[in-house]
């Protein structure tokens, strides 16, 4: 499989315990033997093992990075006696249930999330099938694949329609809401 990765930005959140369970038996790109999940404090590194043999055991080969935040979830409120109007004269407030959850947080762009270049479509791959087991967040890419341009866009771990727009000047598309730094008053030549 041939493809490359041009643009990437991820804010991607997944449960730590999906991530695990996802880590259990993947369904791997064929360059991929197999991924290893390593977590140093707060950070996750998931490395891909090549499968191509002549790759030297010393090439690093692509990695997903996480940091690893935690959250608390609270869960639905109970509903209140009395048609949903507050009681004043309750003594005590009801504390709404709630756990403390770890999320996985995929967060940046292309070098910060996937890093290193051998295997890294396949492992763009992998990203892909978990922002499609997120609940949060968003995924953005241009890739090439089989001389192709693609686009790809997940929101809330649904695909949702993207497209890739060529253009002469950048600053005359769709996109262009940046700064002109080469026309800009305040910078002194």
């Amino acid at each position: 499989m041939s493809g490359r990765v041009f643009r990437l930005h991820s804010t991607l959140e997944l449960p730590l315990e999906d991530l695990h369970e996802y880590l259990e038996d993947p369904d791997l790109p064929s360059e991929i033997d197999d991924i290893n999940l390593t977590r140093r404090n707060n950070t996750l590194i998931i490395q891909a093992e090549a499968d191509d043999e002549s790759l030297s055991k010393y090439t690093p080969t692509a990695q997903l990075k996480a940091s690893v935040s935690e959250t608390r979830v609270y869960e639905e409120e109970p509903p209140r006696a009395g048609g949903g109007n507050p009681s004043w004269s309750d003594d005590e407030e009801e504390e709404i249930p709630s756990e403390l959850v770890e999320f996985a947080c995929f967060k940046g762009d292309r070098e910060t999330v996937l890093q290193n270049t051998a295997v890294r479509y396949p492992m763009f791959l992998v990203l892909k099938e978990l922002a499609l087991l997120s609940e949060k967040g968003t995924l953005t890419a241009i890739t090439e694949h089989d001389d192709e341009l693609d686009a790809t866009r997940i929101v809330e771990g649904e695909e949702r329609s993207a497209t890739v727009e060529v253009v002469e000047n950048p600053q005359k598309g769709s996109g262009g809401t940046g700064v002109d730094w080469r026309d800009n008053e305040f910078i002194d030549e």
